[in-house]
């Protein structure tokens, strides 16, 4: 209670003191924030912004809006909207004290809004589907376009039709972002529009999703507060950005939703779903079986990376099986046979969950997986080094967005020869980590979304092989 006492009368302060700098307008923004002791966020429903999910609401804004509310020490209170146009007539009409919905800062949008500082940059993308003939520029597009309406994207066309008089399009209130994308891939539309950090996440499900071109830059994306209210608000939302880049949380929250899906292989992708159809049902009750305390599909995302579910992998280091063990490892697990699967994954479940008992109880999660899953890659020595490196060049070393910047030194003399473990390829933990997260990330999708497939799948699919089959032996 003393904090959020001291959190009051810094704002205040400072409140009083852009009143006292000449903003001719009544300074009741913040004020009526911290008196009603409710901060209510205007937002819009998606990926990047805010959804239900199995344990509550989730999304990369929802989680910067409920951090400023603890800021604030306020309650937030979140309206969830279709699309950003909606949002802004609400903003105008006191209805809601902040905009936290990605928004791009255009021009348009500049002269009639106050922004915070931006947070992300992302750039229009002109999408069509893998196999069609790729458009390169404005006067290459023929058949149908269409966006979601009022929006950014109406905007910057809208620029362009002033110099391409052809140009042709339609809007639309009854989709987002992500159903036009699916009505793209579905041959219902030949064209649409997507930022990129969506479109991102969106071809880790569907690969055939293509870019022709950019139509902008890169843009900001920020926070809006009305104009027709004091500065004060505003001031307080700087003042938390500036906090939680200080302090790392804003680029832990960015990688926690993006850093594992800036990379893009259409192949790589279209494999993976491929394989987690046709492949993945024959070994998934094993994996629910072994997973105790964690989700099954990460255990599977984790034998992917290591396997791609293949029983009797081996690598040039000697690990074998689908969770390529090493024989070290498989005798202390008690694991007779690397190649028989319902051993292997057993084994690699007990492994990954004494791993994760093992990286410090301050940690949280998520980071707290990303070490033990770079852990299992590495080691814990090497990542309890890179951890060191960390903390020696003034980074966090709890901080998975922090280790992970160090972890690729950890292959150059100058910093491994300082190391407790010595040398390591780090930069391929930091690869492994990020396929994993794209793995699993895919699976829940893929078992969350489209459950009778899956279960189809698994129920037709041959049984899992066994180990006279696999012509195993108990010294493997």
């Amino acid at each position: 209670m003393y904090l959020i006492w001291v959190r009051y009368f810094s704002i205040l302060t400072l409140l009083l003191f852009i009143s006292a700098c000449g903003d001719s307008k009544q300074p009741d923004s913040l004020q009526h924030v911290l008196d009603t002791g409710v901060l209510r966020v205007g937002t819009t429903y998606g990926l990047t912004t805010y959804y239900n999910g199995p344990t509550g609401p989730e999304g990369f804004e929802y989680e910067l809006a409920a951090g400023f509310a603890d800021y604030l020490g306020v309650k937030l209170e979140i309206f969830p909207y279709y699309t950003a146009h909606e949002l802004f007539p609400q903003l105008d009409n006191s209805h809601i004290d902040v905009i936290a919905a990605g928004i791009n800062v255009t021009p348009e949008r500049y002269a009639n809004f106050r922004f915070g500082p931006a947070y992300q940059t992302v750039s229009q993308k002109l999408v069509f589907k893998q196999g069609n003939i790729r458009p390169r520029e404005i006067s290459d597009l023929t058949g149908n376009l269409t966006i979601v309406a009022g929006g950014a994207h109406s905007e910057t066309l809208r620029h362009f039709k002033l110099e391409n008089d052809a140009l042709q399009w339609t809007e639309t209130n009854d989709r987002d972002a992500e159903e036009l994308l699916e009505m793209v891939l579905d041959s219902e539309l030949d064209y649409t529009i997507a930022d990129s950090n969506i479109l991102a996440l969106m071809r880790r499900r569907y690969p055939e999703l293509s870019i022709g071109f950019s139509l902008s830059s890169a843009q900001g994306i920020a926070w809006a507060t009305s104009k027709n209210r004091d500065n004060a608000l505003r001031a307080a939302v700087i003042e938390y950005f500036g906090q939680i880049y200080t302090d790392g949380t804003l680029a832990a929250l960015e990688d926690k939703h993006f850093g594992h899906v800036r990379k893009f292989n259409y192949v790589e992708t279209r494999e993976f779903i491929r394989s987690a159809n046709e492949v993945l049902p024959r070994y998934r009750s094993l994996f629910e079986r072994y997973a105790n305390d964690l989700d099954w599909r990460l255990l599977a995302a984790l034998s992917y990376q290591e396997s791609h579910w293949k029983p009797n992998a081996t690598s040039v280091t000697g690990v074998r099986g689908m969770m390529m063990i090493t024989l070290n490892t498989a005798k202390d697990l008690g694991v007779n046979s690397r190649l028989d699967p319902e051993q292997s994954i057993a084994g690699g479940s007990r492994y990954l969950a004494s791993l994760l008992t093992r990286i410090p109880d301050r940690i949280p999660f998520p980071d707290r997986l990303w070490f033990a899953l770079a852990s299992y890659n590495i080691g814990l020595g090497h990542l309890e080094d890179a951890r060191v490196l960390t903390e020696r060049q003034g980074g966090n070393p709890d901080m998975w967005v922090d280790v992970k910047k160090r972890l690729p030194q950890l292959r150059q003399k100058k910093y491994y020869k300082t190391t407790r473990y010595g040398y390591a390829r780090g930069n391929e933990a930091v690869i492994y980590v990020a396929n994993i997260r794209r793995y699993y990330d895919t699976l829940v999708w893929l078992n969350e979304q489209q459950p009778k497939p899956l279960k189809q799948l698994q129920e037709s699919s041959p049984a899992v092989p066994s180990s006279v089959e696999l012509q195993q032996t108990t010294n493997e």
